[in-house]
């Protein structure tokens, strides 16, 4: 069974998607999660402060179905420039801590509303 979730608690979507799809209730598909705040405006800031408030959005929208970052398998960073990858690191590093879920991490060319980071999950469930 598929199943799009919509988490009021978290900011709004900026288009027509889902914030997650829980895939045969047990792996959970995220959007790309940038800094929005709960209004949906993007925060001001650093890329440092941009990638905990982005992982804040992921945390609300897993906290949705009893998950946290420790049930994440894999994530996607995308950046708008690599030359702040190792300000996203640490911050990344922070939030996850001794978890280190598989990830991949690339420069593109412009994200949604400006976003320097963008970060999108997928988590496995406790069955």
């Amino acid at each position: 069974m598929i199943t799009p979730l919509h988490v009021p608690s978290a900011p709004p979507a900026v288009g027509p998607y889902s914030h997650a799809v829980l895939c045969s209730g047990r792996m959970l598909y995220l959007s790309g999660q940038i800094a929005l705040d709960d209004s949906g405006t993007l925060i001001d800031g650093s890329v440092t402060e941009q990638t905990r408030r982005a992982l804040q959005n992921v945390s609300t929208i897993l906290a949705s179905q009893g998950a946290t970052l420790q049930n994440v398998v894999k994530t996607l960073v995308l950046l708008q420039n690599m030359d702040d990858f190792a300000a996203m690191n640490a911050a990344y590093a922070e939030a996850f801590g001794t978890h280190q879920p598989a990830r991949s991490a690339f420069a593109v060319s412009a994200l949604p509303k400006g976003a320097l980071v963008e970060i999108e999950v997928i988590a496995c469930l406790e069955s």
